[in-house]
C-alpha cells in the first residue's frame, strides 16, 4: 500500500543519483533505484515497463551523457541520452501523474553575460552537448510542467569509485604524478557539491515548487582557482600553472563565464548553498571514511 511517497530515480548509480538516493530514503520515500545497466532511458518502451509497476508520484532523472568533447563527434548519443531520454521519461511520468524533476546544465548559456545566470536569462547553448541538454528541458516543458534543476560541476563522494570521476578526483591524480598541472584560468562555473544539492533538491519537493531552479554551488570560481582551493586543502603542493582557453583549446565550445545565481532558490526560504570552501573540506573528509 502506497502512501504517496514513492520515487524512481534514473541514474542511481552516479555522482548525484546516490546522494538522491540516500536523501529520499531519509525523508520516508519509497526509492527505486535505476542506472543504466537496468534500463537504457532512450529506450520508451523499456522506460515505460520500468515505471509502469511503479506507483510513484515522482521520477528524478539524474542519468546524463556528459562527455562535452566527444559529443562533437557523437551528436546523436547525446541527443538520444539527454534529449529524447527526457521526453520517454516525461510521458511516462505523464501516465503515473508523477512529478518529473529533471537536472540540466549550466551549459546552456553561451557565458558572455560575464555574472551569474538566472531563471530569466535565455538559453543559448554552445555546441552538441549544451544543444542536447537544452532540448531536455524543452522535452519535459512540453509534455507536462516538471521541476527542472540546472546545476554546475558536480562533484560527490560517489565520484571516487565512477568511471569517469569529477575535478577534484582529476587533481589529486594529476597531483601525484610529480608534473606541472595546467588549468584554465579564464572559464569561471559554480562547482557544486552532490550531497548538497540533493538536499536542496528534496526541499523544492518537498515544497511542491515546478519549473526551473537554479542550484550552482553559490561561488562563482575559475577553474585554476577551483584547483588551487583543492590542493590547499588537500595539504597538497603541486606545481600549479595558469592556461588559457587558447592555449587550451578543445573540441567543444564551452562557456567562459557560466556561475549560477542561486537567489530564486534561496528566495523560497530554502537553505543556501554550503560555501564552496566547506564543501570541498567535506569532500576530502568523505574521501578517507571506508565506504559502508
Amino acid at each position: 500500500m502506497s502512501d504517496g511517497k514513492q520515487v524512481v530515480i534514473f541514474g542511481s548509480r552516479g555522482q548525484l543519483g546516490v546522494e538522491l538516493m540516500r536523501v529520499f530514503a531519509a525523508r520516508g520515500w519509497t526509492v527505486a533505484g535505476l542506472d543504466r545497466g537496468q534500463v537504457d532511458v532512450g529506450d520508451s518502451a523499456r522506460v515505460e515497463e520500468a515505471v509502469a509497476g511503479q506507483n510513484a508520484s515522482l521520477i528524478i532523472n539524474a542519468a546524463a551523457y556528459n562527455m562535452v568533447d566527444v559529443a562533437e563527434s557523437e551528436p546523436e548519443a547525446a541527443y538520444r541520452v539527454n534529449a529524447l531520454a527526457v521526453r520517454n521519461l516525461a510521458l511516462a511520468a505523464r501516465q503515473l501523474d508523477a512529478l518529473l524533476v529533471h537536472f540540466s546544465t549550466d551549459y546552456v548559456f553561451d557565458g558572455t553575460a560575464g555574472r551569474p545566470y538566472t531563471e530569466e536569462d535565455s538559453p543559448h547553448p554552445l555546441g552538441a552537448y549544451a544543444v542536447s541538454k537544452y532540448a531536455g528541458e524543452l522535452y519535459a516543458q512540453a509534455y507536462l510542467d516538471p521541476l527542472i534543476i540546472r546545476t554546475s560541476g558536480v562533484f560527490g563522494p560517489a565520484g571516487t569509485s565512477t568511471a569517469r570521476g569529477n575535478f577534484v578526483e582529476l587533481m589529486l591524480r594529476l597531483a601525484q604524478q610529480k608534473q606541472p598541472i595546467r588549468v584554465v584560468e579564464d572559464h569561471v562555473a559554480s562547482p557544486t557539491y552532490a550531497p548538497a544539492l540533493a538536499e536542496r533538491t528534496a526541499d523544492l519537493v518537498d515544497r511542491k515548487l515546478r519549473g526551473v531552479f537554479h542550484v550552482g554551488g553559490g561561488t562563482a570560481i575559475s577553474w585554476f582557482d577551483y584547483a588551487r582551493l583543492i590542493f590547499d586543502t588537500a595539504g597538497l603542493k603541486p606545481e600549479l600553472r595558469a592556461t588559457s582557453e587558447r592555449e587550451y583549446r578543445t573540441q567543444a565550445r564551452r562557456p567562459k563565464f557560466s556561475a549560477l545565481s542561486n537567489g530564486k532558490l534561496e528566495k523560497t526560504g530554502i537553505a543556501a548553498m554550503p560555501p564552496l570552501p566547506q564543501a570541498v573540506s567535506d569532500y576530502l573528509a568523505s574521501r578517507k571514511v571506508p565506504a559502508v
